[in-house]
């Protein structure tokens, strides 16, 4: 499935202004989010893990796990994001392998950027 398949089921989409925070570290993660249009950055305290841009996946590890946020998300610039909740995000992937895949490549994607950052 291609991301604009993805975003032609989506329902409404929300906007963020930059430097508004989406969630915090800690919070519980009913969503996650795809980038539609603008920068989101990642942080575990004050360090960016990631800057997500049009396309990215982020916030998917509280869906996966049922466990409060790992990081904070925090709107870089002006910013269209499509929220996916919990029932959609099963469906999409029971229905689409193809998006299964992209959420695991982008959890694949950013572990392995932050263990590049651990060795610097």
């Amino acid at each position: 499935m291609q991301n604009r398949d993805i975003f032609s089921q989506i329902e409404k989409y929300q906007s963020f202004a930059s430097d508004q925070v989406i969630f915090r570290e800690g919070e519980p993660g009913k969503h996650l989010y795809i980038v539609a249009e603008g920068e989101v950055d990642i942080l575990v305290g004050d360090q960016v893990l990631e800057t997500a841009g049009p396309g990215s996946i982020f916030g998917e590890i509280a869906l996966i796990d049922d466990k409060p946020r790992s990081a904070t998300a925090i709107a870089r610039t002006d910013c269209l994001l499509a929220p996916v909740g919990r029932e959609h995000f099963l469906v999409l992937v029971q229905r689409t392998p193809l998006f299964a895949i992209q959420v695991m490549r982008a959890m694949a994607n950013r572990l392995r950027h932050t263990t590049d950052k651990l060795r610097g």
